[in-house]
């Protein structure tokens, strides 16, 4: 049996530089982000826009300034690269249920994301029957990602008749469009990284 056959799923694909490092500061910011969450969430609920949009800003700011960190004085840890991605994701699902609450985005687009994170679930699950941990995140993702967090905030600034609210509008929904696009080209992407990485532990074990 060959070396490659021996070595474990996990430390082949494993991010080079990553630390079991916990209190650095991208995983404070990232820390800082799941908790504005249940804050958010209160303030979209009880139309507190302002102070929503603030949050939404912080959290998108954050988002950015965790990874650039993180890349450029070598802090990747693997609490990061949990965080990380369960922060993005806890904000686009409140954000998603919370301005089809309030009628502000249609109940279908909301179908249409989860469906994305479903599928990407699916996927992860089938991933680890063979071994495997998460798989690495692809800018195509991050870039969906990074578009649904910018058109939330102009989504809350378009919701009402003001010049404000026209200008946001379609600009919005320019991102809203792309993000949902680029979110699902991802998780093709990682459905295709997926199978590549079965069919290799399936051609070693044969």
């Amino acid at each position: 049996m060959t070396d490659q056959a021996t070595t474990p799923p996990e430390r082949e694909h494993s991010v080079p530089g990553t630390s079991d490092r916990v209190l650095t500061v991208p995983n404070v910011l990232s820390a800082l982000r799941l908790v504005g969450v249940p804050v958010f969430v209160w303030l979209i609920l009880s139309e507190r826009d302002g102070w929503a949009l603030v949050v939404l800003m912080l959290s998108g700011v954050t988002d950015y300034l965790d990874g650039k960190i993180a890349r450029r004085f070598n802090l990747v840890s693997k609490v990061g690269a949990l965080l990380d991605p369960i922060a993005d994701r806890l904000y686009i699902l409140t954000t998603l249920l919370g301005l089809a609450w309030r009628d502000i985005i249609p109940w279908w687009l909301v179908a249409v994301l989860l469906g994305r994170e479903l599928f990407g679930a699916a996927v992860l699950l089938w991933v680890r029957r063979y071994g495997y941990g998460s798989l690495p995140v692809h800018f195509v993702g991050k870039a969906g990602t990074f578009n649904l967090l910018y058109a939330f905030p102009l989504l809350l600034l378009a919701d009402g008749e003001s010049a404000l609210a026209h200008v946001a509008r379609p600009i919005a929904w320019g991102f809203v469009w792309w993000g949902t696009a680029l979110y699902w080209v991802a998780g093709v992407l990682y459905a295709v990284q997926a199978a590549g990485l079965v069919r290799a532990r399936r051609q070693v074990a044969a």
